[in-house]
């Protein structure tokens, strides 16, 4: 049986991060099925970022659920629910606020918590610039509680040719906090 993740896009800049890691998750081996969660800021910025639909998204895999944030009967807001992981990409400030306090008044919040509680891979991939002292608190709570804390800081060692060459070896990285590690040409070489 493959793994069972979630990815929740959140109301931050930079959502081509969020489809590149769906995209890979949809084509890996290692995977079942992916719940999808959108804020609202979230489905907004997909929208005028990538111009992307609910519907586009779906058309990416029959592995892909997409999950109503506002469900908090959902299956993913239970710790009995099998749940291998979950990535936030983009991960808002206030989505990051939310987990650092533990207030699941969301579906993303509550499944993040629900990954911090029964000790699951939660990855955040905060999109946030300046950043303030409550934002580096929030991190820092966050990460001892068992968080993987990743901001969406790209590498170029590799000489990207694309946005997508960014988002997709960003996607690389993700994968591997997942424990997902595929072959990738733009891993640093020695």
């Amino acid at each position: 049986m493959g793994k069972r993740l979630t990815l929740a896009i959140t109301g931050a800049s930079g959502s081509g991060f969020g489809v590149a890691v769906l995209k890979r998750l949809a084509t890996s081996a290692e995977v079942e099925v992916i719940t999808v969660l959108f804020s609202a800021t979230g489905r907004r910025c997909l929208a005028d970022e990538c111009g992307m639909t609910d519907k586009e998204i779906s058309a990416i895999s029959s592995k892909i659920r997409i999950q109503n944030e506002k469900d908090l009967g959902a299956s993913i807001s239970s710790g009995s629910h099998r749940q291998d992981g979950m990535v936030l990409i983009p991960c808002s400030a206030g989505a990051l606020s939310r987990i650092a306090s533990g207030t699941s008044e969301t579906l993303v919040s509550r499944a993040a918590d629900v990954c911090l509680k029964e000790r699951r891979p939660l990855v955040l991939c905060l999109r946030e610039t300046p950043l303030n002292r409550i934002h580096l608190e929030n991190m820092l709570r966050v990460h001892d509680a068992g968080a993987i804390v990743m901001p969406l800081m790209p590498g170029f060692y590799y000489g990207p040719k694309s946005l997508e060459d960014l988002f997709d070896a960003f996607a690389t990285r993700v994968l591997d906090q997942l424990g997902i590690s595929e072959p990738d040409p733009r891993r640093w070489k020695t």
